[in-house]
């Protein structure tokens, strides 16, 4: 199977761009073809937000596959839609890296090796890193400056010291940008998603929120989020509405 095609996940039929002849086993719609209806109308109803670059559609659903987790037929397919757009392993690395301590490691790390297996089969070479400099390690004094903004410092002292460390060293593991990495915007509404997906609808969403707002995205864009994330769980994304309207709402009434 190449992972240089267009497939499709409610039928799993992958054309071979070259010859545009169809080039995979699996057909959804002779396992449940009701099923399949249902899920090409809901992926073209919800991917149709014009708001979300198709580079930033590829990330949600990528952080979906984890946070549900669904690492086999959709994680497979999400990848190769994004390496059709652009998207490179390098960069589905750098988003597995960015989410994993809102997802947890262990969440993270199942989906690195369904990655490594998508590359070998497909002969892609594994990508380089740059490794993180030692003081990005370390905890206690000889560690770098945090990105973390100071009233969340504050409002983690106030829960417990050991956790408050343990959140700066994931702050500062993670606070990588510039070429090659995931920009603002993108990181903001990757970890938008998380807490979509796992119901974390206070603090940490109005900070991932907030932080997209101040990337240049605009409250429209915000929105687009949830309207692409519906299609992983509509429950999860009406929860989400009612806690982002009313940030913005709060945010209205500070301005």
């Amino acid at each position: 199977m190449t992972l240089t095609s267009d497939t499709d996940i409610t039928t799993n039929t992958t054309t071979d761009t070259a010859t545009n002849t169809p080039d995979s086993a699996l057909d959804l719609a002779e396992l449940d073809p009701v099923f399949a209806q249902m899920g090409a109308a809901t992926i073209k109803h919800a991917g149709a937000v014009p708001q979300l670059t198709e580079r930033e559609k590829v990330f949600l659903q990528v952080v979906a596959d984890v946070c549900q987790p669904a690492l086999g037929l959709p994680f497979e397919t999400h990848v190769r839609r994004g390496l059709d757009r652009g998207v490179s392993t390098a960069d589905i690395r750098a988003l597995l890296r960015l989410v994993s301590y809102d997802t947890g490691y262990h969440a993270a790390l199942a989906a690195f090796e369904r990655l490594a297996e998508i590359e070998a089969a497909a002969g892609l070479p594994r990508p380089d890193a740059e490794p993180l400099a030692a003081d990005l390690l370390e905890t206690g004094p000889g560690a770098a400056p945090s990105p973390l903004p100071e009233p969340v410092r504050t409002s983690l002292v106030e829960l417990d010291d050991h956790f408050t460390e343990h959140f700066l060293l994931q702050s500062r593991m993670r606070s990588g940008y510039g070429p090659g990495t995931l920009s603002v915007r993108e990181r903001a509404f990757a970890t938008m998603s998380v807490d979509v997906h796992y119901q974390t609808l206070e603090e940490t969403f109005q900070i991932h929120i907030s932080r997209a707002l101040g990337a240049g995205a605009s409250r429209d864009d915000v929105r687009a989020v949830l309207r692409f994330n519906a299609q992983f769980g509509v429950t999860r994304a009406w929860r989400a509405w009612k806690a982002l309207n009313a940030h913005l709402a709060q945010l209205d009434t500070a301005d």
